[in-house]
């Protein structure tokens, strides 16, 4: 009997697509969970014809698989191999799922952080529904329906800015004639009181969107599994900040109504302050464009874009540099080129910095142009130096872009793999028989050795061959034809 020093250093001999591997037994029983390590998973992939384990996948990421065995436990891409091919060929040999997260780790793929859920069994089916969309067909309604509020408020944020609704709700109107200022003039006394909005369509269209957006965000701040983490999060920040302008419309509105006879009686600085009260509330109501960044919630491209001017930070801060720097060059170049004539539009270093920016930027809408020939060839190395500035940060933008896209689809087909997996555990009747059926292949291919060797003299020794086959299959196969050779 082979001692088991000569089976670990037994040559074993692998066809990867008509390219031959040769290394030793014991290399690949290092991990006997794999498939090149299990004598059970290999033995489907062997020939006996040739006494060579072929595997028709990729010849050049088998260097990287065997130098898995041969390292034991590290991974090395090769160069020629994406970074796709050899994540399948890691899922075929089966070196495991830890495997699989270091290679990952190592070609620059940050680890998914494991979401935290509530322990409350309540709390975490409401949590799911409101947070995770993919989680259940309710949970996907609640995101159409938060999508559609969205949709609606955003509409009604622009068609509330036409002339015709602009008119009868925001149009400034003048107090009665007997309201004067301190000298007597109507020319002093022009307060500016918006009529009142409570009633008007727009405004029930907005309240009934706030009303759904503090629901929903109320909802998942009682849901979520940690408060600090949910008052930090930049998403939940953008809503509270998409409903806080309604409830200061609402209190100015209810203030103005209640002040209003006081106001009807007041001089002239009583309507300078309602105008500057009109104004605020204008700018007050220009925050409610933030909801658009709601829907970064429940899209995924937006999520890139984030993730990729998030990365691009220095990229961006450069560019900017860059254009600071040529802005200030070119509109005092061009400032001092055209200083002598007297149709010149630059009155001033400063008054030529739009036109600076508006020529690097390539955009140049014309309202400000040199007329002289030194002035044209200053604009003309401007909007060169433009083009050249803002195409430098461009490839490096684009490639974080890449990154984050192939990163989020890499994600989804982790998850569909992981479904499909999860799927095939659960038919355990179709494993079973599966199992049986491989082992009784495995058992017949044994016997078959055994009579080719010419063990079938002894009927006992049949037996404890059999129980032997898991552990010096490879070696018998190797005797036998070494036996075979000898004999012919």
């Amino acid at each position: 009997h082979p001692s088991w020093g000569a089976m670990h250093h037994q040559r074993v001999l692998i066809n990867i697509s008509g390219l031959r591997f040769e290394t030793q037994l014991g290399t690949l029983n290092q991990f006997p969970d794999t498939l090149l390590g299990d004598p059970d998973k290999r033995m489907h992939y062997f020939d006996p014809l040739r006494n060579e384990y072929f595997f028709d996948r990729n010849r050049p990421s088998f260097d990287g698989i065997l130098y898995f065995y041969q390292s034991r436990g590290k991974l090395r891409r090769p160069v020629n191999v994406s970074i796709d091919v050899f994540a399948d060929e890691i899922r075929f040999y089966q070196l495991g799922e830890e495997a699989l997260e270091r290679f990952r780790e190592d070609e620059g793929f940050i680890k998914e952080e494991e979401k935290p859920l509530p322990r409350n069994e309540f709390q975490r089916q409401v949590w799911l529904i409101f947070e995770y969309p993919e989680s259940s067909g309710s949970a996907r309604a609640i995101a159409i329906v938060s999508v559609l509020v969205i949709l609606i408020s955003i509409i009604t944020f622009c068609l509330e800015t036409l002339p015709e609704f602009r008119d009868e709700r925001e149009m400034p109107v003048p107090l009665p004639p007997q309201t004067r200022g301190l000298n007597g003039t109507a020319g002093d006394s022009l307060p500016m009181q918006p009529p009142s909005s409570l009633s008007d369509p727009f405004f029930i269209i907005e309240t009934t969107c706030v009303i759904w957006f503090t629901f929903e965000l109320l909802v998942r701040f009682f849901a979520c599994p940690s408060k600090p983490e949910f008052s930090r999060n930049i998403m939940n920040i953008i809503d509270i900040v998409a409903i806080i302008p309604y409830f200061i419309t609402l209190g100015t509105e209810l203030a103005h109504e209640q002040q209003q006879p006081e106001t009807s009686s007041s001089n002239g600085g009583g309507g300078q302050q309602q105008a500057m009260s009109l104004a605020i509330l204008r700018v007050i109501r220009l925050v409610r464009v933030f909801r658009i960044f709601k829907l970064s919630r429940h899209s995924k491209g937006l999520q890139i874009l984030g993730q990729t001017l998030k990365a691009s930070m220095r990229e961006l801060g450069l560019l900017i540099f860059f254009l600071f720097i040529g802005v200030i060059l070119f509109s005092s170049t061009v400032y001092f080129a055209e200083s002598d004539d007297p149709e010149s539009h630059f009155s001033s270093i400063p008054d030529a910095f739009w036109w600076a920016v508006v020529t690097m930027t390539t955009v140049g809408y014309g309202d400000m142009r040199p007329v002289t020939v030194g002035g044209k060839i200053v604009g003309s190395l401007c909007a060169i130096a433009g083009v050249l500035t803002i195409a430098l940060p461009v490839p490096v933008i684009v490639s974080n872009f890449n990154y984050f896209y192939h990163r989020e689809t890499d994600h989804e087909e982790q998850a569909i793999l992981k479904d499909e997996h999860s799927s095939a555990q659960g038919s355990t009747v179709g494993g079973g028989a599966k199992r049986r059926s491989s082992k009784n292949s495995l058992n017949k291919s044994v016997v078959h050795l055994e009579n080719s060797e010419g063990f079938n003299n002894d009927t006992s020794s049949l037996e404890k061959t059999d129980i032997k086959a898991k552990s010096n299959v490879d070696l018998r196969k190797s005797l036998y034809f070494l036996s075979k050779r000898t004999t012919d």
